[in-house]
């Protein structure tokens, strides 16, 4: 169980580098345009927001590697807390932005956790 949940944990962290990546460096970019389907002028003018959500989730990634990196209790106790942190923002995002965030982030990230507690 310890195994496949260092795993999960390890994806969630891969999943927000890619965020990472999409959200500061390829927002303004026919890709980035349509992974978050904008617009040429939507993406032009909120690439400074974009980016700040970008490093957000490049903390998030940055948090999680570090729990997979750190000894016990801190280790549990970040992957607890990052995780955390990933579905209330990904239940936000559902509400307030798209449902899909409810799949991408939120579910990801609490399939993680119940196995990091469940390892625990």
């Amino acid at each position: 169980m310890h195994i496949a949940a260092q795993a999960l944990v390890a994806l969630v962290a891969l999943i927000h580098a890619c965020f990472l990546v999409l959200e500061m460096f390829l927002w303004d970019t026919a890709r980035g345009r349509k992974v978050f389907a904008t617009t040429p002028a939507f993406s032009r003018e909120s690439a400074t927001l974009a980016a700040n959500q970008g490093l957000y989730n490049g903390f998030m990634a940055a948090g999680l590697v570090w729990s997979l990196l750190a000894g016990d209790p801190v280790a549990y106790q970040a992957q607890i807390f990052f995780l955390g942190c990933l579905i209330v923002a990904g239940v936000y995002g559902a509400a307030t932005v798209s449902r899909k965030i409810l799949l991408v982030q939120a579910a990801p990230a609490a399939v993680a956790l119940v196995l990091v507690l469940l390892a625990g």
